[in-house]
């Protein structure tokens, strides 16, 4: 009986590894072998940068939050601690979002944190 190899399969198979990597540079969108090492390369990344966006964000959300509070004499840390303590809840992407294009709303938590 002959070895039976399912060629369709294996060619949806590579077909669709080729699909992925168009628009890669030199072999890696055309040569098998090289395609599927660069597809794999490429999908661990991904999937590795989208949990370090999250903590990319929420440093910028920090950074722009600590410049907010820096004009009125505190820290970022003295600034979340006072919030913790009069029991404010906000989110720093919500904060950081005041801080940046609504600095009179910032203002106003600053001085309740404060206060």
């Amino acid at each position: 009986m002959p070895r039976a190899t399912n060629s369709v399969a294996s060619r949806a198979r590579r077909k669709k590894v080729l699909n992925q990597t168009k628009g890669y540079f030199g072999r890696r969108k055309n040569v098998w072998t090289v395609a599927k090492n660069a597809l794999d390369n490429s999908m661990a990344y991904a999937y590795r940068d989208r949990k370090t966006k999250k903590a990319h964000f929420r440093q910028l959300w920090i950074q722009r939050i600590n410049a907010g509070v820096r004009e009125y004499g505190l820290s970022y840390s003295q600034f979340i601690g006072l919030l913790h303590k009069k029991d404010i809840v906000l989110s720093r992407k919500a904060l950081a979002d005041m801080a940046m294009n609504s600095p009179q709303a910032f203002a106003e938590i600053v001085k309740q944190a404060q206060a």
